[in-house]
């Protein structure tokens, strides 16, 4: 068996089966290797971002989901079917974003409208993320799908960057162009302090010179 050309990790939020299935079909006849969790309360997708539920293999963390105004969908529980400290919301919101993720250096998919809005990206990269890709509006359903299989199909067939599947993908048309890439800044990290010591006697020794 041959080893696949991408590892993805696809979660499905609530009412989102339909497409989710559609996505996996066509990431495997890709090539990729697929795995898959099923959301049905707060904790799932809290152990989903804590890096707790993760397999070990994974290139691209695929969160396909409802979404409304920058915020996941989740499903309504009853008062007495949530667990002790899960959050009691229908929504998963920036904040929560910040409470409970914890995905170093993962790159995080969102598929669901308004889900790229500025402050849950920013959230996300807070929190250690690679960088960060979803739709910033209300995206329609089949353009959804469409920049998802697109990107992939560049990257696994083409072996394309993610910038330039993302490129290539998001210019489709006026509804894959909602789509937005985020990436985690560059740290720039201080000279050591042997470093700084031996620049400075490069410095003396050349006034010497001079």
């Amino acid at each position: 068996m041959s080893r696949p050309e991408l590892y993805v990790h696809l979660v499905v939020g609530p009412d989102c089966d339909f497409e989710s299935m559609a996505i996996r079909a066509a990431l495997e006849s890709f090539g990729a290797g697929v795995t898959l969790d099923l959301i049905g309360r707060p904790n799932d997708l809290i152990d989903i971002l804590s890096g707790n539920d993760l397999p070990h293999k994974m290139d691209y963390l695929l969160l396909n989901f409802h979404g409304d105004e920058g915020r996941f969908c989740l499903p309504e529980l009853g008062e007495e079917v949530y667990e002790e400290n899960e959050p009691r919301s229908i929504y998963f919101e920036p904040q929560d974003v910040l409470t409970y993720c914890q995905l170093q250096g993962v790159k995080v998919i969102a598929a669901g409208c308004t889900l790229g809005w500025q402050q849950l990206a920013t959230a996300f990269l807070e929190s250690g993320c690679h960088s960060y890709l979803a739709p910033d509006d209300y995206i329609e359903g089949n353009a959804n799908l469409m920049f998802l299989i697109h990107f992939f199909y560049e990257i696994i067939t083409n072996h394309r960057s993610q910038q330039e599947a993302f490129e290539l993908a998001q210019a489709t048309d006026l509804e894959t162009a909602l789509y937005k890439l985020y990436l985690a800044e560059k740290k720039i990290v201080a000279p050591t302090t042997w470093l700084r010591s031996f620049f400075v006697s490069v410095d003396v020794y050349l006034a010497w010179l001079q």
